[in-house]
């Protein structure tokens, strides 16, 4: 079980096998009959196993979840493996969920609404499928996805006790669930999700727009054997149109990442894919918050959603969800195909303090000379990013990126060293921004203290495996410009073969807002 005031980490560890994959034979992506196929250029070892990318744009192999609960300072207390299918017992209809390695945006965890229960998103799978993260959900098949398997997205929920319970979703077909949380409180029983979907052809099949972006999932306490997912629930539609730009594909306006809920009000970011905008967004369950223009501020008040919205399918090829959710006044509306800026995870310090950790854009350009990603290095806004309400509008007040060495390689003992042939550029792999984080806040010294997990550039086959880390920051909630003494310290470093995904307090920390 956990302890209250302790962090969980959301962990994997990839196992090398040799004999999963023979390069120049075995077909990626598996079954693939499409005009995209290709053949593995390396086996199964890690990290050579990811240069697979270079024949596979899906590629992924499945990997067990391991939750760490460790103090706030780093000290490991102990380790909760979520049931897959290497551990005795668990059979093909046993409950079971793994993740996507190196699906870098999976795997976020948060509390549910009354404390009590963390929640998280994967594959209902067993340990090394290939390619899940771009299949198919069984109830939503496309049959221009180059990934022919199907496997249900699930929704993982774990209590104080270590108790699990999984949740299967056709949600999020053709690729991947990011976030979950389960709204328990005052007699409510759902649960929001955060992902994307889609990983085929124009036009999308009605079940892959209706499944994507921000969903509403029944919770589920019967075995998954048992379980009978229906059509996705969508939650929220955004679309581009609302601030008068020329349509994007339906779907993909909506490819969330981040998810929060602060004062009844869930919240829901966007920093990937060339479509829609990278920013802030809120779910309008009045109408009001932003009519015609697509930009405005939650009305006060407003109720949790907690109904799916109302869809007419003749239209959602064309048309996309019906719009009902807002950009954050004052957040960035440059369209991501030009934008600079990369939210992922949100934490309110308070309703007037918002933190944004920006992943960074991912590019891994690299000078021999200085030892540097340049790129990584010079970048503006990732890192920890301090908003501030005045108001009347959301203001970035600074980001903090002190101590994290952006753009700076580091080792880590038993991964590669030296040049990756396969990219021509360094294993060695070098902070690129934050992704998921959470926070508390100390009352008598009106400090936050805030915990992230990195984002990585380097010469892998694919940044999203290579080791990361947990980094823990204390920053004065009263200061409007960055203080000079406040630097990242590292909490946790993964190891050769792992990564860490998401961070947050266990079950029971928090009663009514407190320690």
């Amino acid at each position: 079980g956990f302890f209250p005031g302790n962090l969980v980490v959301s962990t994997s560890q990839y196992t090398s096998d040799p004999s999963l994959f023979t390069p120049g034979t075995t077909q990626l992506p598996p079954g693939c009959t499409t005009g995209n196929c290709g053949t593995a250029v390396a086996n199964g070892d890690f990290p050579q196993v990811f240069d697979n990318d270079s024949a596979d744009g899906s590629f992924g192999v499945t990997s067990k979840i391991v939750l760490d609960q460790i103090s706030p300072f780093g000290q490991p207390i102990d380790s909760l493996e979520v049931p897959n299918s290497t551990e005795r017992g668990i059979g093909a209809n046993s409950d079971q969920m793994v993740t996507s390695f190196s699906s870098k945006s999976e795997l976020a965890l948060n509390l549910s609404t009354n404390g009590q229960d963390l929640t998280f998103m994967g594959y209902k799978a067993p340990v090394d499928a290939v390619d899940a993260s771009n299949g198919n959900t069984p109830g939503v098949i496309d049959p221009t996805n180059p990934v022919p398997g199907a496997f249900y997205r699930v929704v993982g929920e774990v209590d104080a006790q270590g108790r699990f319970h999984f949740t299967e979703t056709n949600a999020y077909s053709g690729d991947n669930g990011r976030a979950a949380i389960l709204d328990n409180s005052h007699g409510s029983n759902l649960i929001y999700a955060a992902g994307n979907a889609g990983n085929g052809s124009s036009p999308e099949p009605v079940g892959v727009i209706e499944g994507a972006g921000a969903q509403l999932v029944d919770p589920q306490l019967i075995p998954e054997a048992a379980q009978d997912p229906g059509a996705p629930k969508p939650l929220g539609g955004f679309s581009v149109t609302q601030l008068g730009e020329k349509a994007d594909k339906s779907g993909k306006d909506t490819n969330f990442r981040g998810l929060g809920i602060d004062n009844n009000v869930v919240y829901y970011t966007k920093g990937s894919g060339s479509n829609g905008i990278n920013t802030v967004y809120f779910v309008d369950t009045t109408g009001r918050a932003c009519p015609g223009t697509g930009v405005g501020l939650p009305v006060p008040g407003a109720p949790l959603p907690d109904a799916p919205l109302s869809i007419d399918p003749s239209t959602l090829q064309a048309d996309g969800l019906p719009p009902n959710m807002c950009i954050l006044k004052g957040f960035p509306t440059t369209l991501a195909k030009t934008s600079t800026w990369f939210p992922f995870g949100v934490w309110f310090a308070n309703p007037d303090t918002l933190y944004v950790a920006d992943e960074g854009d991912g590019t891994a350009t690299y000078s021999a000379t200085s030892d540097t990603y340049t790129d990584a290095a010079s970048q503006a806004t990732a890192g920890l990013q301090k908003w501030v309400f005045n108001g009347t509008q959301w203001n970035l007040a600074y980001t903090l990126t002190a101590g994290l060495n952006l753009g700076k390689p580091y080792s880590v003992p038993g991964y590669p060293t030296g040049t990756n042939s396969a990219t021509g550029l360094p294993w060695s792999p070098a902070t690129d921004g934050l992704r998921n984080l959470t926070g508390i806040v100390n009352p008598g010294t009106g400090q936050a203290a805030i915990w992230a997990i990195t984002s990585t550039v380097s010469g892998s086959g694919d940044q999203g495996a290579d080791p990361n880390k947990l980094v823990e920051v204390t920053d004065n909630l009263s200061a409007t410009s960055p203080p000079g003494n406040e630097r990242f310290t590292t909490v946790k470093s993964a190891g050769d073969g792992e990564v860490l995904r998401g961070v947050s307090f266990t079950p029971g920390t928090f009663v009514d807002g407190s320690l």
